[in-house]
């Protein structure tokens, strides 16, 4: 018996299934998707809000007078910057990331991460992003990548603004330490960065739960206040003491690691830890959202 023969414009299709011209890697290019986010008002606000809180905290200082500690430099295990605050510029861009870190850098990254897909969703866009066509694996690598790039964004931006706005008001020196000795004003910035990129490796934990539950719901509040009580809840099992050596693998447990950073010799061993468990958490939850998005029946 011979084959059927196959219609010709099945021919077709099967010889060309995608259109001319068509590339799913040049779908939603990452710079089309980073002005789009960049244009959004929540992103300026935000940016706006980070900008202003070392002046904030100046005008703060100026009022009530010298930072005074309580319990000579430690709070609890952890040094208190805020006892040398107004030394230099560069103490004060510490201090100014040492009140915001647990807090306030967590809300630019489950802003920003669990914006994403949600928003898109609520806007009842998202069929029509997949429909240009764009991949939705595509979809998912622009929007992870650019809310990234933004949350270091706003991550670099506090400290930048710090160094800035501190060396006018208190002068360029030395790192000076709450539990005594000093950093070169040379050896400053580098230590600083290496704090910045701590502190956001280990926010990629909240960021990977933003996105994953951005990918997840039609409610962008939905995603992002459920990334910020997320990370509070870890925050508050990590005070629980009672629970001992098992606090280690909560990545709360090594969120203020980068004071290491801020010591004469640079102490590596609490950072890498706490940078290994939250890149493992934040793989797992990246990878839950993009398996999950791809069998998602996309209905918004």
């Amino acid at each position: 018996m011979s084959a059927p023969v196959q219609p010709p414009e099945d021919r077709v299709a099967t010889e060309h299934p995608e259109a001319a011209g068509y590339r799913a890697g040049r779908t939603l290019p990452l710079r089309v998707e980073a002005m789009r986010q960049l244009r959004r008002r929540r992103t300026l606000l935000m940016g706006g809000v980070l900008a202003a809180l070392p002046f904030i905290l100046i005008i703060a200082f100026a009022i009530g007078g010298t930072p005074d500690g309580e319990d000579g430099g430690r709070g609890g295990n952890r040094i208190n910057l805020m006892d040398v605050a107004t030394e230099s510029a560069a103490n004060f861009a510490a201090t100014s990331l040492f009140v915001s870190a647990g807090f306030l850098l967590v809300i630019p990254v489950a802003l920003f991460c669990g914006d994403t897909v949600a928003s898109e969703a609520s806007w009842s866009s998202l069929r029509y992003l997949l429909a240009a066509p764009v991949p939705r694996t595509r979809l998912l690598w622009s929007k992870l990548v650019v809310a990234l790039g933004f949350s270091l964004a706003a991550m670099v931006l506090l400290p930048v603004v710090a160094l800035a706005a501190g060396t006018a008001a208190y002068r360029w020196g030395p790192l000076k330490l709450p539990t005594g000795g000093a950093l070169a004003a040379g050896d400053t910035v580098p230590r600083l960065a290496l704090v910045v990129a701590f502190i956001f490796v280990s926010q990629l934990v909240t960021a990977g739960l933003a996105f994953w539950l951005s990918t997840k719901t039609d409610a962008p509040l939905g995603a992002v206040g459920g990334a910020v009580f997320l990370t509070i809840v870890g925050n508050v099992l990590d005070a629980v003491t009672a629970l001992g050596s098992w606090r280690d693998f909560l990545p709360a447990h090594w969120q203020f690691a980068w004071a290491d950073a801020l010591q004469p010799e640079l102490e590596w061993g609490g950072m890498i830890k706490g940078a290994a468990i939250s890149v493992t958490y934040a793989l797992i939850l990246f990878a839950l959202a993009f398996r999950g998005f791809s069998r998602k029946d996309i209905v918004s």
